[in-house]
């Protein structure tokens, strides 16, 4: 069971380990994209494309007959990985080995919907991959294995996802080794560790420039590529300019006595606008403005004649 790409590789080696036989898949149903509003299959079942595995979009996963269907294919064991819809207790219990849900964090932290973005957000070095069985409570499991893997100083949600993404399926063909031999044990996860990474909403971009630099350029990172970080620019005439990427740079010194107003411009030079913040200060090094395709900091200067001490 999964929707979202990061689930592409994990189903990748299910289809074509010849230890295992992929029964089926679950995915969510084609939703309508963007303006023209066509429905448009999620990215697992794109990957899959023609196939003769059985492939199932229901509405809701526990209503009667995707139920039937499931207890039909008879599976030893369900899989779950970024599917976008919680397992009620009939469907926990049907499979003898029971359901594994893949985590992008190591559990008990950063339980929840968006675990690789606020473990950015929140300044970690280091995340990784759980392999827990399934309860009714939300990531809250007896955890059957873990990897780790570094967060890089550069690392987007995007690029941290990936590579979590291509180091799951090891993890969790070594597990599935394990329960057919019999010889895995779980453990119960600390409750008193838990943490919690809830949905993004769009909301969750807007820049608040009075934070300290460290922690904006944490988020543009962590919210890239959605919901993305972005702010309402005097310089576009209120519309919205989103910040692809950033550096933190010292506030420059001398200048007045006075702190600078977070949210204006404190220099410009060929890399582009350097932005002040409630602790030192943000270089615009690419950008998006409503409308328009991304481009640089200096192009974004050229086009819209920031100044020094004007708001961005």
């Amino acid at each position: 069971m999964g929707s979202d790409a990061v689930a592409c590789p994990t189903l990748d080696m299910l289809k074509n380990d010849p230890a295992l036989r992929l029964c089926g898949v679950v995915t969510q149903p084609d939703r309508p994209q963007k303006r023209n509003l066509h429905p448009k299959p999620c990215a697992v079942k794109q990957h899959l494309g023609a196939t003769d595995v059985p492939v199932w979009t229901p509405e809701r996963i526990n209503t009667p007959e995707p139920v039937k269907s499931l207890r039909h294919a008879a599976p030893d064991v369900i899989v779950v990985m970024a599917y976008g819809q919680f397992l009620g207790a009939e469907l926990l219990a049907l499979p003898p080995w029971g359901c594994i849900n893949i985590h992008l964090s190591l559990l008990p932290k950063y339980r929840g919907a968006a675990p690789i973005q606020w473990s950015i957000a929140h300044g970690e070095t280091v995340t990784g991959i759980t392999v827990m069985r399934m309860v009714r409570r939300m990531d809250a499991g007896d955890i059957m294995d873990q990897a780790t893997l570094p967060i890089l100083p550069n690392d987007t949600a995007a690029s941290l996802g990936r590579r979590l993404a291509e180091a799951a399926p090891p993890l969790l063909r070594a597990v599935l080794a394990r329960l057919a031999r019999g010889d895995l044990h779980a453990r119960p996860q600390n409750e008193s560790a838990a943490t919690y990474a809830p949905l993004l909403k769009k909301d969750d971009g807007r820049i608040d420039w009075s934070q300290p630099a460290q922690l904006i350029e944490r988020r543009i990172r962590a919210f890239n590529p959605w919901p993305g970080c972005f702010c309402i620019s005097a310089s576009s005439k209120g519309k919205r300019l989103r910040v692809l990427r950033a550096v933190v740079e010292p506030a420059p010194s001398g200048r007045s006595s006075a702190p600078a107003v977070p949210g204006t411009v404190l220099d410009v030079n060929p890399n582009g606008p350097l932005i002040a913040t409630g602790k030192a200060a943000l270089r615009l090094i690419e950008v998006q403005p409503e409308g328009k395709r991304p481009m640089s900091g200096a192009a974004y200067r050229c086009g819209h004649a920031v100044k020094v001490g004007d708001p961005v």
